[in-house]
């Protein structure tokens, strides 16, 4: 057996792992790669696998870094089975026609944006993949329930086990028989961890530790870092709000579409409900939100023991009087017509892409106005930078000056912190012989390989782009 990292290694986006089985090819995600944007348009545009090749796709989850290259992997060819929980399904259903959206419209916003400054020796933008691309590869999906196995590939079954990390998210279990020349198979069991939750998180249950497993590839975004406990980040959210009002500023949180948003909103809910905030308006500015919702709604059944009480008592927890949902760029436009205070949630998370570009560029300058981070900023993001202080943005092409005031918070991250990664780890002894290290930025990587190697963990290892290991 081969793995090949071909994604989420030495980095945390664009998560894509390449197993060989018996002479049949798996793949575990296939994400988009955040990043420098002429490293990102290559990376994107070109796999070093053949799409033609693959036997089978298995998806831990429906964030855009996990999923959002399925659409290009089917137009180069792919055409074997995507299987995802049924929830992540139905979002990538959502999700993956509005990235085809955004990928159209951003290149036509370009391309005409050039033509108008006369820039015309700049090349057309061409879409990474159209929405008509992400509905052709939607009708690849199948949907599966938690631990429940089913067969990928001869000799490879998969059971799906809740991750916690967000709506219908996984960690794979690969039971393996591996045939040998001339011997007697060789049966092992793989885990793929995906993205690991956290404790406590709003909305979502709880991340499931696994056992038996021999080898394991681990997330390890938060390695050498802890979170502060949602209760605080639900403290500094309040705090941020209520000083953004007293300015009559307006609030842009760049929000991954998917999760983020959804407690986030839940998060407002709760403050204006109990009074802590007054009930200002609330707009959730993307299309795909709406349809996310609706997702939520019809799986309930994977909310948490609190999020199901909040629900019974005072109703749906994404839905109140001062909350809109704008599907429309007129809709979208008319926002920044209005005066603050207001709170503006926008994707894409990372300031990469979609609306948030263009509330930032209407806010950006005004220092009444707060930008709140509340997400992970991959390197080389526009949101890792605003983050990091900058003092200038380049939005669109052009250059803004940063006046509004940037605030972050690391308590709503939905990935693991350092000590729930050790313990995930833990919990996989004494079967566990080999764990390889992923989407973890390489300080984080090293952190976290110490800890596992003080904890007695037998061979630990964090590989390179594009490195092949064979097992």
């Amino acid at each position: 057996m081969e793995i090949t990292f071909h994604g989420a290694a030495q980095t945390v986006t664009g998560s894509q792992h390449l197993l060989t089985i018996n002479d049949h090819k798996i793949l575990l995600d296939c994400g988009l790669y955040q990043g420098r944007r002429r490293e990102a348009e290559y990376r994107n545009r070109h796999f070093l696998h053949k799409p033609t090749a693959l036997d089978a796709l298995v998806l831990s989850h429906a964030h855009i870094d996990h999923s959002g290259l399925i659409p290009a992997l089917t137009r180069q060819g792919f055409r074997g089975p995507i299987y995802a929980t049924h929830a992540t399904r139905d979002l990538c259903d959502a999700m993956l026609r509005d990235s085809g959206h955004i990928q159209e419209s951003d290149a036509e916003y370009i391309n005409r944006r050039n033509a108008r400054h006369g820039r015309h020796d700049e090349p057309l933008v061409e879409p990474l993949y159209t929405e008509q691309d992400a509905e052709r590869a939607l009708r690849q999906f199948v949907g599966r329930d938690y631990k429940q196995a089913f067969p990928v590939a001869p000799g490879v079954s998969a059971t799906y086990y809740d991750a916690g990390h967000m709506l219908g998210s996984a960690s794979v279990v690969l039971d393996i028989e591996e045939r040998r020349n001339g011997g007697s198979p060789r049966r092992l069991r793989l885990a793929f961890s995906g993205d690991i939750g956290r404790m406590n998180l709003p909305i979502l249950r709880d991340p499931t530790l696994l056992h038996d497993i021999d080898i394991a590839i681990m997330e390890s975004t938060y390695g050498g870092r802890d979170h502060q406990p949602p209760e605080a980040a639900f403290a500094e959210l309040t705090d941020v709000v209520v000083e953004t009002v007293k300015r009559g500023g307006k609030l842009i949180i760049p929000s991954f579409a998917v999760g983020r948003t959804q407690e986030i909103v839940y998060e407002l809910n709760r403050l204006i409900h109990s009074g802590a905030i007054p009930p200002l308006p609330v707009y959730v500015d993307s299309p795909l939100a709406t349809d996310v919702s609706d997702v939520f709604r019809e799986h309930a059944e994977l909310y948490d023991e609190e999020t199901r009480a909040f629900l019974q008592h005072n109703g749906s927890p994404l839905e109140f009087s001062s909350l809109t949902y704008t599907r429309s760029v007129e809709e979208s436009k008319a926002i920044n017509d209005q005066r603050g205070p207001l709170v503006v949630i926008s994707a894409s998370g990372m300031c990469e892409t979609g609306r948030i570009l263009h509330h930032l560029r209407n806010n950006i300058t005004n220092p009444r106005n707060t930008i709140l981070i509340v997400s992970w900023q991959a390197e080389n993001t526009l949101g890792r930078r605003l983050a990091d202080g900058a003092k200038e943005a380049k939005i669109f092409g052009d250059w803004y000056p940063v006046r509004a005031q940037v605030a972050t918070i690391n308590g709503y991250s939905g990935h693991a912190g350092h000590a729930l990664l050790v313990r995930w780890a833990k919990a996989l002894r004494p079967r566990v012989k080999k764990l390889f290290l992923v989407h973890g930025e390489p300080a984080a990587l090293k952190a976290l390989q110490l800890a596992l190697h003080v904890e007695g963990l037998p061979d630990v290892y964090a590989p390179q782009l594009h490195e092949t290991v064979e097992v």
